[in-house]
């Protein structure tokens, strides 16, 4: 099973780009979506964008993430 996880695009730089959550910041590649703009949320896995995604699925899905970071304490 893979995990994809929601960022924010911040700054693209040829095929990869600054993407940030929860405050972390982070080099991605963006070589499967070459459609993804700054300001977008995509779906990091293993260091690729796989997906641009809205910005009220990022949001459902981070708060679960959350959820559970929380529950395993």
């Amino acid at each position: 099973m893979c995990l994809g996880i929601p960022v924010r695009i911040k700054k693209i730089m040829g095929e990869k780009a600054l993407a940030e959550s929860d405050g972390i910041q982070k080099e991605i590649n963006l070589v499967f979506v070459p459609e993804a703009r700054e300001g977008d949320y995509v779906l990091l896995h293993a260091g690729f964008a796989i997906q641009v995604i809205n910005e009220e699925e990022a949001m459902k899905t981070l708060k679960i993430l959350r959820e559970i970071a929380e529950a395993e304490k």
